[in-house]
């Protein structure tokens, strides 16, 4: 594995990525991507994490992707200068064939957001404005991790969103951000709801019952 030296890079993010499919090298490591990215790390490894988080994946593998983005969030809430991953997530790796698979189905997508985005409503990308999205997104990447059916695919969009608002300095995304952190917990707070109340009735329905059949 290469030695990486986290440069900056002026080219566009989807061009970042469609680049880092060329090489003949069979695997693609981490710390590949946190040089590429440069100085554009964490919004932009939020994005590149989230999609992947966000696609159909074999059980647990949330648990074990969902793992660096926590890490991202927790450096952006303190304020980090640069990203900082430890050698061995820095090592890991996947093959580069179904890294291009993978990309080419959302570099599309990507190309006209990017066309869309401008730097605006520039509060929201400030430095107390990071430090609420470091927070929120710990809180959606802890969900991430956990081995719940499904429970993947908003969360991971979330921090997506927040991650190119941030790269592209574009408040207009870190507002859609929030959205869908408020949507999301209202529907968890909903099914709470629901599954609480389905507990209790079951419960008090066995407690009229048992005393029947003793």
């Amino acid at each position: 594995m290469p030695d990486y030296d986290y440069e900056a890079d002026a080219r566009r993010f989807s061009t970042v990525l469609e680049d880092l499919g060329e090489p003949d090298r069979p695997k693609l490591y981490m710390g590949e991507l946190v040089n590429a990215f440069g100085e554009r790390g964490f919004g932009a490894l939020m994005v590149f994490l989230g999609l992947i988080n966000a696609l159909p994946l074999p059980p647990g593998s949330t648990t074990v992707l969902g793992a660096p983005l926590l890490l991202l969030a927790l450096q952006l809430t303190f304020q980090s200068d640069q990203v900082w991953m430890p050698k061995w997530a820095l090592k890991g790796s996947m093959d580069r064939s179904t890294y291009r698979s993978a990309v080419a189905r959302v570099l599309p997508t990507i190309r006209k957001f990017e066309r869309l985005s401008r730097p605006r409503l520039l509060f929201m990308t400030s430095q107390v404005a990071q430090i609420a999205i470091g927070i929120a997104s710990a809180a959606l990447a802890t969900i991430l991790i956990l081995p719940i059916w499904g429970g993947n695919m908003v969360p991971a969009i979330v921090m997506a969103t927040f991650g190119f608002g941030l790269m592209q300095r574009d408040g207009y995304f870190i507002a859609a951000g929030w959205i869908g952190v408020v949507g999301f917990t209202v529907f968890v707070w909903l099914a709470w709801e629901v599954i609480w109340r389905v507990l209790k009735w079951t419960f008090d329905a066995w407690s009229h019952a048992l005393p029947g059949l003793s």
